[in-house]
C-alpha cells in the first residue's frame, strides 16, 4: 500500500483552494521589540506555503502563535472559517495543526514508538500500556511513510536525519490538517531531502496544508506553491512562486539587491601556517594531510560522516588524534585540550552552535567575552569598560542584530547568535580560523555578512578553513578545496578547476583519485 493510499482520500480540487488556516493582522511584542506588525499569513489545503525571511524577521515568532506556544498580542487566528484561540500546543494540535521544529524536541531514551505515541498510548482495560499494540501502530505509520526504521529502537540510538523522520512522522500521527515544518532539512543528506520531498508530496495529496520555511531557495522553487515573505516583522508580500525567482525573492527579503552573496576578493597568499601530517584517529579518520596558508580560504567537502569535523576537533585539541603531526608556523605542536590551541592562535567556529557553542541562559555580552577574560584582567579584576567597550565594538562590527548585549543570547535569531560566536572567536585575534557550517540555518542576508567578513579576514592575513555541506558555498569563498571521502583525503581540487560534479565524485569516492602530497615549508 502506497502512503498516499493509505491517507484520507485526496481533497476535491475546488476545495483544496479554500483558505485552511488564517491569520489576520498579528502583532506580538517582546521588551524591547516589535516582533510582528499586522502580519497576514492564509494557508490552502493541499498546498506548500513557504515563509521565507531574514533571521530576526518574524517567521519563528509567526509560527509559534499558529502553534500555540505564543499568545498575539492583537489579530485574529480562524481555522477552516471558524476563529481559533490557542492558548497552548495541546490546544493547536487538538484543532490539528502541528509543529516539527528545527530543534528536535525528542526524548533519547525513549524508544521510536514511545516517542511517538507519549501521552496516546494504547492501554487495556486495566490502564498498562499494550507494548504490542504500540509497536505495530508504530509500524503501520512509518509503513505509511516509507521510513525504514524499528519502533523498538531506542530514539538516541539514531542518526540526526532518522529524528527528523521521526519528528515528521509524529505530527502526521496527530493527523494533522497543518505541518509546520521549521528548517527540516538542515541536518539531513540530499538522498533524505528526496525522501521528505516525496512524503511532502503525498502529504499534498491528502489535502494537508504545509508551511514551509527555509533558507534553501532551490527547496523553495522546486516544492512551494505560495511564498510569504516577512521583513523586519512586517508582511512584504504574498505571490505565488512561479511568479518570482532567487533575485526577486532575494531583494525582497533584504530590502536590497544581492549581487554577491559569495564576495570572495583577493587576498595575498602567505607561508604555510597550518600543516597536518598523517593525523589519524581510529574509527573516524586516518592519514589526513594538507597545509593552510595565511591569507587563504581553504575549503573542507564531503559528504555526512565524512570525517571533515572530526579532522578540525582532533587539530583543537577536543579529541586528540592518535597519531601524526600537526605543525604551525614550521613548529610541531600537540593540542591535548582547546585552550593551548587558543593560546596557539586557533579558533574553532563549531558546527551546532546550540549544543556545543552558545550559553543560552546567559547574555551576549557574556558568550562574547567568555574566551578573552584573562585578556581584560588586572590584579584579579576585570577591566570591565574596556571590555565592554571591545564586544561593543564588535558587534557593530558584526552588526549583530540585539536590544542590547545584555539580551539572553537564546532569544536572539540564529544570525544574529552565529554573528556573537564570530565575534568572540574575533576577540581572541586569531591566525588560523576553523568555520565549521558558519551559515547553517542563516539566511541569505546574514550569509552575505558573514562571507564578506571571511573575506576581509583572508585579506588582514588569516588562515581559514571553511567547512560547509553547501557546495555553493565552499566553491564560492575557497581557493582549493580539500575532499574528504570515509574518513580520508579523496583529493584536492584548485579554484580554477573547480565543479560541482568533480567535487561530488571525489566526496562519493566515485574517483579515487590519490591525495596530493604536499609540500612542508
Amino acid at each position: 500500500m502506497t502512503f498516499h493510499d493509505a491517507m484520507a482520500p485526496a481533497m476535491p480540487a475546488a476545495d483544496a483552494r479554500e483558505y485552511l488556516l488564517q491569520a489576520c493582522d498579528i502583532c506580538k511584542r517582546f521588551p524591547g521589540v516589535v516582533a510582528l506588525n499586522k502580519v497576514s499569513l492564509r494557508v490552502r489545503a493541499g498546498e506548500v506555503h513557504a515563509l521565507m525571511g531574514e533571521n530576526g524577521a518574524g517567521k519563528s515568532t509567526m509560527m509559534k502563535i499558529l502553534a500555540g506556544s505564543y499568545i498575539p498580542d492583537e489579530g485574529t487566528l480562524t481555522f477552516r472559517g471558524k476563529r481559533l484561540k490557542l492558548r497552548s500546543p495541546r490546544e493547536a494540535l487538538d484543532h490539528g495543526i502541528a509543529m516539527i521544529h528545527q530543534e528536535l524536541n525528542l526524548l533519547p531514551d525513549m524508544t521510536v514508538a514511545e516517542n511517538i505515541w507519549i501521552g496516546r498510548e494504547p492501554v487495556n482495560a486495566f490502564g498498562i500500556v499494550n507494548h504490542a499494540r504500540l509497536n505495530q501502530d508504530t509500524r503501520d505509520l512509518l509503513g505509511r511513510l516509507n521510513i525504514a526504521v524499528d519502533p523498538e529502537c531506542m530514539l538516541g540510538e539514531l542518526s540526526i536525519a532518522n529524528r527528523q523522520m521521526i519528528e515528521i512522522a509524529k505530527a502526521v500521527s496527530y493527523e494533522s490538517q497543518v505541518l509546520i515544518m521549521d528548517e527540516p532539512t538542515s541536518a539531513i543528506t540530499e538522498k533524505e531531502v528526496e525522501h521528505l520531498f516525496d512524503i511532502i508530496a503525498s502529504l499534498k495529496r491528502a489535502g494537508k496544508a504545509i508551511i514551509y520555511i527555509t533558507h534553501k531557495m532551490n527547496e523553495v522553487f522546486r516544492i512551494a506553491d505560495d511564498i510569504t515573505i516577512l521583513r523586519d516583522g512586517c508582511h512584504i508580500l504574498t505571490e505565488p512562486a512561479a511568479s518570482m525567482n532567487a533575485n526577486s525573492l532575494i531583494s525582497a527579503m533584504v530590502g536590497r539587491e544581492m549581487d554577491q552573496v559569495f564576495p570572495k576578493g583577493h587576498a595575498e597568499i602567505g607561508a604555510v601556517a597550518l600543516s597536518l601530517r598523517g593525523l589519524s584517529r581510529k574509527g573516524w579518520f586516518n592519514d589526513v594531510s594538507f597545509d593552510v596558508r595565511y591569507g587563504e580560504i581553504v575549503g573542507l567537502a564531503g559528504l555526512m560522516g565524512a570525517g571533515r569535523t572530526e579532522v578540525m576537533e582532533s587539530l583543537f585539541g577536543i579529541d586528540p588524534p592518535d597519531s601524526g603531526q600537526i605543525f604551525i608556523d614550521g613548529k610541531p605542536e600537540r593540542f591535548r585540550t582547546p585552550k593551548q590551541a587558543i593560546h596557539a592562535g586557533l579558533a574553532l567556529l563549531t558546527e551546532d552552535r546550540k549544543k556545543s557553542g552558545l550559553f543560552l541562559g546567559l547574555d551576549v555580552a557574556s558568550n562574547m567575552d567568555i574566551t578573552v577574560l584573562s585578556d581584560y584582567t588586572w590584579c584579579g579584576f576585570v577591566q570591565q569598560k574596556k571590555l565592554d567597550a571591545a564586544c561593543h565594538d564588535m558587534s557593530r562590527r558584526l552588526k549583530i542584530k540585539t536590544p542590547n548585549l545584555q539580551e539572553i543570547i537564546g532569544n536572539l535569531s540564529g544570525g544574529n547568535q552565529q554573528k556573537a560566536l564570530i565575534a568572540r572567536w574575533l576577540l581572541n585575534h586569531p591566525r588560523i580560523l576553523i568555520l565549521d557550517e558558519p551559515t547553517r540555518g542563516v539566511d541569505v542576508g546574514a550569509k552575505a555578512e558573514i562571507h564578506k567578513l571571511v573575506t576581509e579576514l583572508a585579506q588582514a592575513g588569516a588562515a581559514i578553513i571553511l567547512i560547509s555541506s553547501e557546495l555553493p558555498e565552499v566553491m564560492g569563498m575557497s581557493d582549493r578545496v580539500i575532499v574528504m571521502h570515509e574518513g580520508q583525503v579523496s583529493g584536492e581540487v584548485m579554484r580554477a578547476d573547480f565543479s560541482q560534479e568533480g567535487i561530488l565524485s571525489l566526496a562519493s569516492g566515485v574517483v579515487p583519485a590519490p591525495p596530493p602530497a604536499p609540500t612542508f615549508q
